[in-house]
C-alpha cells in the first residue's frame, strides 16, 4: 500500500497515510461497501522474521482485538490481505493522542485515565492484556472521550507466542520493572504502564525519564527506582501504590477505575482538545511544567464510542437535570414530553455513578426471561416504545450476556456491551443508556445503541474448528 486511492480487498479505498512505527504502517481509508471512513494498519515484517510467520501472529492479534467491546477500546471490523501481508481494519475518529496532549491537571488527567483504566479491567477480565499502555496509545476525542488503541500487540493470557525473535514489544519508559527484567507481561504489568502513563500527565515526562538510549532506558526501568510526584496532588497515593515495584502488590485495573472515578477533584472539567476546525482549550498547566512526553512510536488509531458530555443536560422546560458524573446525578421537577403530562414532580435526589451503573447491570439481569420486571425499571422516555413493542424486541433473544460492565460515560450516561443470540446469528452491541432518579429510584431513560455487530453462528463454529485444526 504505497499511493492513495489503491483498493484494498475490494472494498477499502486508501485516502491518506497516518504515520508509521515500528508494529506498521497506518492508512485513512473509506470502507466503500458500507460508506464508512476506517483505518488500516498493514504489518511491517522486522528483518528477520518469517512472512507467514508474522501473518499468523497478525491474524491472531486481530481475533484477540475483536474479543473486546468497549466503549473506551479500539473495535476492529475485519483482518484482509494486501501484497501478501495482513491488514487490520478498525474504527477511525479523528483525535490526538495523550502524548500529543502534554501535560494536564490532576482533575482532567484522572477523568482521561479513568475511562482507560474501564477499558483496560474489561480487557483482563477477558483474558487479554494489552502490552504497550502508554501516552501515544490514550486517544482524545475532541468530547474529551478517551480511548485506549492499538490492541495489536496485545494477546490472550495463556496464549502461545507466534513469535519468538525475542523482540521487546512496549516502550521501555513505559515498561514495567519485571517486564524489563525479561518477565511475562501480566494485567499487573498493564497496571504500572497506565500509572506511568498518569505520571507522565501530569508531571510531563515518565517516571523513569526519556533518554534516548533505549539500553540505558531498559536497565533505569528494571531497578524500579523513580522519583515520586511532585504535581500529582491527590492523585499521588494511587499513583504510588500503581507503581510498586512487586507485581503482586499493585492494585488491579478495576480498583484503579474505580478509584479514580471517585477522584480528584469534582470541580476540574474533562480536557477539550482541539481538533482541525475545532477551538477548544485544554486545561492549562501551570508556568514551568509544560514537559515534553516520549515519542510516540505508532500513529495511533481511534474508535467511534461513547460521547461524554461536558456540560449540564436538561430535558425540555423542566426536564430532568444532570450533574457532572464525580458528583452523581440530581433530577428535578421531571417531565418526558407528553408521556409525563399531569405526573406529580419527582423528588429531587442524588445518585453516585455505582448506582446508576448498578440500575442499568440490574436491568439486563432481568432480560430477556423476566419482560415484566425489567419494563418496571423503565422511565417515561423509554416507555414511550409502548409494552407491546418492547415485549417484541425481546421475545427472540435468546443467551444475553453482558461483555462490557457498564459504566458511566458523562452526565447521567451509562455505557455497556452486551451480546445475545436471535435467530442464527450472534449480535454483540455497545449501548448508551440515560438514567434519572426519580423519588430516589434510578429509571433507564433512553437506550441507544452505539455499535452493533452481527455474526452467523454456523460461520464462527466453522471458523474455530479451523482455528484449532491450525493449531
Amino acid at each position: 500500500m504505497t499511493d492513495e486511492g489503491r483498493l484494498v480487498a475490494g472494498r477499502y479505498r486508501v485516502r491518506a497515510r497516518l504515520g508509521a512505527g515500528a508494529m506498521g504502517v497506518v492508512w485513512r481509508a473509506f470502507d466503500e461497501r458500507l460508506g464508512r471512513e476506517v483505518a488500516l494498519k498493514q504489518l511491517v515484517v522486522p528483518e528477520g522474521v518469517d512472512a507467514v510467520e508474522a501473518a499468523a501472529r497478525a491474524a491472531r492479534e486481530g481475533r484477540i482485538a475483536a474479543r473486546l467491546h468497549h466503549p473506551n477500546a479500539i473495535t476492529v471490523h475485519d483482518v484482509v490481505e494486501e501484497a501478501g501481508r495482513p491488514v487490520l481494519v478498525m474504527e477511525y475518529l479523528p483525535s490526538r493522542s495523550l502524548a500529543e496532549v502534554g501535560v494536564l491537571e490532576p482533575g482532567a488527567a484522572a477523568r482521561v485515565v479513568a475511562q482507560v483504566a474501564s477499558a483496560l479491567a474489561a480487557a483482563h477480565a477477558a483474558g487479554i492484556v494489552h502490552r504497550d499502555v502508554k501516552p501515544g496509545n490514550v486517544l482524545i476525542a475532541a468530547d474529551g472521550t478517551a480511548k485506549i488503541s492499538d490492541f495489536g500487540i496485545a494477546r490472550a493470557v495463556g496464549d502461545v507466542a507466534v513469535t519468538r525473535t525475542g523482540l521487546l514489544a512496549g516502550t521501555p519508559a513505559f515498561l514495567a520493572p519485571e517486564v524489563a527484567r525479561g518477565g511475562e507481561p501480566g494485567p499487573a504489568s498493564d497496571v504500572f504502564s497506565l500509572g506511568a502513563t498518569l505520571y507522565a500527565a501530569v508531571e510531563g515526562r515518565p517516571p523513569f525519564g526519556d533518554g534516548v538510549n533505549a539500553i540505558a532506558l531498559l536497565h533505569t526501568v528494571a531497578s524500579g527506582r523513580f522519583a515520586p510526584p511532585a504535581h500529582a496532588g491527590p492523585l499521588t497515593g494511587l499513583l504510588m501504590d500503581m507503581l510498586r515495584t512487586e507485581p503482586h502488590s499493585r492494585p488491579t485495573m478495576a480498583q484503579v477505575a474505580e478509584r479514580l472515578r471517585g477522584g480528584p477533584p469534582a470541580h476540574t472539567p474533562p480536557p477539550q482538545v482541539p481538533l482541525p476546525q475545532t477551538r477548544l482549550d485544554l486545561a492549562p498547566a501551570p508556568p514551568g511544567r509544560r514537559g515534553r512526553l516520549l515519542p510516540v512510536a505508532l500513529v495511533a488509531l481511534t474508535v467511534v464510542g461513547a460521547v461524554v458530555a461536558v456540560v449540564v443536560a436538561t430535558s425540555g422546560d423542566d426536564g430532568d437535570r444532570v450533574a457532572a458524573p464525580t458528583s452523581g446525578v440530581t433530577t428535578g421537577s421531571a417531565t418526558a414530553g407528553s408521556a409525563t403530562a399531569g405526573s406529580a414532580p419527582a423528588t429531587t435526589t442524588t445518585a453516585p455513578a455505582v448506582e446508576l451503573e448498578r440500575a442499568v447491570a440490574d436491568y439486563y439481569a432481568l432480560l430477556p426471561e423476566h419482560v415484566d420486571e425489567a419494563w418496571e425499571m423503565l422511565g417515561p422516555g423509554a416507555r414511550a416504545q409502548g409494552r407491546p413493542g418492547f415485549e417484541k424486541a425481546w421475545r427472540d433473544v435468546e443467551d444475553l450476556t453482558v461483555v462490557a460492565t457498564p459504566v458511566l460515560s458523562g452526565p447521567g450516561a451509562v455505557t455497556l456491551a452486551i451480546g445475545y443470540t436471535k435467530g442464527s446469528h450472534r449480535v454483540t452491541e455497545t449501548r448508551r443508556h440515560r438514567v434519572v432518579v426519580r423519588d430516589g429510584t434510578p429509571l433507564i431513560e433512553s437506550d441507544e445503541v452505539l455499535l452493533s455487530e452481527r455474526e452467523d453462528r454456523k460461520k464462527r463454529h466453522r471458523d474455530e474448528e479451523k482455528d484449532e485444526g491450525d493449531g
